[in-house]
């Protein structure tokens, strides 16, 4: 028995190393589609039979493709073949894969017409794209998924740029590029036009990172394929969304020169002032795409705060508004927006007529522009995230209030209460950014370890309660402090409003003193009662 020394290339089918070479001077080339051996001083060693490729077929002639007005000059370029049936119909289209080193016809890939089968035929281990072999310049060239969409662009393009596509579709993308990366980095320009689904999307998303800065460019079609914009005779919206095709960049990074569009959309959004004048003197009102987190301790009238604010936006502002208040049902939330309207606390009058209550609901709730969120047992951050994209996007909602964080943070499987804060504050600043919503946001304190806050001290930014993501990711942080226990009536019922940070202005301190009035439920903006001076 002959032993094994080492492979070489195969002087038949020219495999680079293929060929086994044996002591005894034998040989045995293992390549799929070839069976050269020789014999040496010995016996031919044993050979276990292994399965191997159908063996190379093309079959068919050069023809045109009418069904997907491919002409026949691109698939004689391409070296594209049909045969026909008994009808005189097209039923298979042949595709040559060409192997990269020797330039010959290796492989063919069968496309079956009615079914839309595909088959292989030899060995594509040393393929390479298919249509690689035609392709001339180094400047631009066009990657599809399939066969067919690489001939519709070439016909797009009026046979002018190189254009190959994937042998294995979206699965193969990222081997079949790397394989060939070093072939596409001598191009200036390289374009991938993908499928328009998902699993075009997830090879965009494997492969993005391959190339070098400023090679890549990502062609998005408003149709599903390339064939599909040719079949359709968009040729024309082909052109303009390849030639639109802006260079790929990692997340995040944005050229100057594309800023401007931005700059003047930013310029168009007007501040929307507060209800008291002293917090707007130093917050200049809120804006859209702005997070406001208001924060206290517990019983300082946050609830009754955002109200205000809700039915000043109400009366001033267009948009809808969304609601999401954790600690309260549907019946309680809704009585408390009302008493605003009413200027009187009507979930304290129990007695009052079901017709009285109807007014100020119409004023309000009845507008058709409050959205409300029923929330029992469902406060999961993925549930309520959810739900304020929706009020956001599906329902118009340009104002939105949630109520409260540590609520959402509760509901979390992780007991890490700073990660999961981490966590929820990022996807709220995202959503912000997404939807373009100003968001209210209400979160506590951490318990305080001298004097406590519902005894009126002052709140800083380090006492928000679980993590510093809740102040550095927010715009604004307003804190309200109120000493409860004062002998001073005026002092027990007055909060004092003070901006613990304020991204647009950066003033911060003391903004105004908000007084509640029993017989109206109402905040009302006076002097500061310790000093009785007009702020």
């Amino acid at each position: 028995m002959a032993n094994f020394l080492k492979h070489e290339g195969c002087p038949k089918c020219n495999s680079s190393d293929a060929l086994a070479i044996y002591d005894d001077g034998s040989t045995h080339c293992f390549s799929a589609v070839c069976d050269y051996h020789t014999h040496g001083d010995g016996d031919m060693p044993e050979v276990i039979p292994i399965a191997k490729a159908k063996p190379l077929q093309m079959f068919g002639t050069v023809a045109a493709i009418p069904n997907r007005r491919i002409s026949k000059e691109t698939c004689m370029r391409f070296g594209v073949t049909v045969e026909y049936g008994s009808t005189g119909e097209i039923e298979k289209h042949y595709y040559p894969l060409y192997d990269v080193n020797t330039g010959e016809v290796c492989a063919a890939k069968v496309r079956e017409v009615k079914t839309k089968n595909f088959f292989s035929n030899g060995d594509p281990k040393n393929a390479g794209f298919f249509g690689q072999q035609q392709c001339t310049t180094n400047k631009f060239i066009t990657i599809t998924e399939g066969e067919l969409d690489a001939l519709a662009v070439y016909e797009m393009f009026n046979k002018q740029y190189d254009v190959v596509s994937l042998r294995t579709g979206a699965s193969g993308a990222t081997k079949e590029i790397k394989d060939q990366l070093e072939w596409l980095e001598g191009y200036d320009q390289v374009v991938l036009c993908f499928d328009n689904d998902k699993a075009g999307d997830a090879a965009l998303e494997q492969v993005k990172d391959l190339f070098s800065p400023n090679k890549l460019k990502i062609c998005k079609l408003p149709l599903k394929d390339a064939s599909d914009m040719l079949m359709a005779n968009r040729v024309k919206d082909f052109t303009q969304a390849w030639w639109n095709a802006k260079v790929y960049r990692p997340d995040g990074i944005v050229a100057g020169t594309e800023t401007w569009d931005t700059l003047v959309q930013k310029r168009q959004v007007k501040s929307i002032p507060y209800p008291w004048n002293g917090l707007n003197e130093l917050t200049r009102g809120h804006r859209p795409y702005e997070l406001v987190t208001i924060t206290s301790g517990s019983g300082m009238g946050k609830s009754q705060f955002i109200r205000e604010i809700e039915y000043d936006l109400l009366r001033r502002c267009e948009g809808n508004i969304g609601v999401l208040a954790l600690e309260e049902d549907l019946a309680r939330t809704s009585l408390g927006i009302m008493s605003v309207a009413a200027n009187r606390p009507l979930h304290l009058e129990e007695d009052t007529p079901v017709d009285e209550l109807r007014p100020f609901w119409e004023a309000t709730l009845g507008t058709g522009r409050y959205y409300l969120f029923d929330h029992w047992g469902s406060t999961s951050a993925d549930n309520l995230l959810a739900r304020v994209r929706y009020m956001a996007k599906a329902l118009d909602c340009r104002y939105v209030v949630l109520d409260h964080l540590s609520i959402v943070v509760s509901s979390q499987e992780s007991g890490d209460e700073r990660k999961a804060i981490d966590e929820i504050m990022t996807r709220l600043r995202t959503l912000v950014a997404e939807t373009g919503i100003c968001l209210f946001l209400v979160s506590h304190l951490r318990r305080s370890q001298g004097k406590a806050h519902e005894d009126g001290a002052q709140i800083s930014l380090g006492e928000l309660r679980g993590s510093q993501a809740i102040a550095q990711l927010s715009d604004i942080v307003i804190g309200m402090e109120r000493d409860q226990q004062n002998e001073n009536e005026d002092i027990r019922n007055t909060t004092t409003v003070r901006v613990l940070k304020n991204r647009y202005t950066g003033e911060t301190g003391p903004a105004c003193w908000l007084q509640y009035e029993k017989q109206t439920g109402r905040l009302q903006e006076v002097a500061n009662p310790n000093v009785g001076e007009d702020f």
